[in-house]
């Protein structure tokens, strides 16, 4: 079955280890799987999210972030996501576009409207079946992120644009409700990846053949 899956949510939140997880669970099931990332997942995507992330490049303006992050994201969409879902199989993210809207949009205070366009052209009009919402308080997912010793460029804005981010996956969400699904990650990994695991398995049905 094709299936477009993404993890969304603010950081800390463990969407990298769910969405590795989610995947491995899929294809133990005898479903074709591909699972990704954002920025990157491709060899042109990996080279423009070490300019993204390093703490070197505090200076880079809010326009330049997300006209990287598109610009990772199309050769995404067209080199991998793409032919994969058109040869019938199920593709997991670990972050998608959702991510421009609630970082770019609601943290950076971003235009809405011009962000749709920039992501409908980086994209190709390519939107998720499901998205997943890891949701945890903005202090606790910073706190888990310097626990994890994975801190980054964007890690490293104040709590307040974080509290902003959360809220604006919040407010997509609630906004379109037959794609969202909002999942407690506050609580144990294997709890919530046993809740994801539910989720899409009852969404993916049975794998083809």
């Amino acid at each position: 079955m094709t299936l477009f899956v993404t993890l969304e949510g603010p950081d800390g939140g463990g969407k990298s280890t769910q969405a590795r997880q989610l995947a491995e669970h899929l294809r133990g099931l005898g479903h074709d799987v591909l699972m990704t990332r954002e920025p990157g997942g491709t060899a042109i995507g990996d080279q423009i999210r070490r300019v993204i992330t390093d703490l070197g490049n505090t200076p880079m303006h809010p326009r330049t972030e997300i006209l990287l992050f598109s610009a990772s994201r199309a050769q995404l969409c067209h080199e991998v996501i793409w032919p994969h879902l058109q040869a019938g199989g199920i593709v997991v993210s670990d972050r998608f576009f959702d991510s421009t809207f609630a970082y770019q949009g609601y943290g950076h205070r971003l235009d809405l409207e011009a962000l749709r366009a920039i992501t409908a052209f980086a994209t190709g009009g390519l939107a998720p079946d499901m998205t997943l919402l890891l949701d945890l308080p903005a202090e606790e997912g910073l706190l888990r992120r310097k626990k994890d010793g994975g801190w980054n460029r964007l890690d490293a804005y104040n709590l307040e644009f974080h509290q902003r981010v959360r809220q604006g996956y919040l407010t997509l969400a609630a906004a379109d409700p037959k794609r969202w699904v909002t999942v407690d990650a506050s609580r144990s990994a294997e709890v919530v990846q046993d809740e994801l695991q539910r989720i899409v398995e009852k969404r993916a049905g049975p794998p083809a053949g």
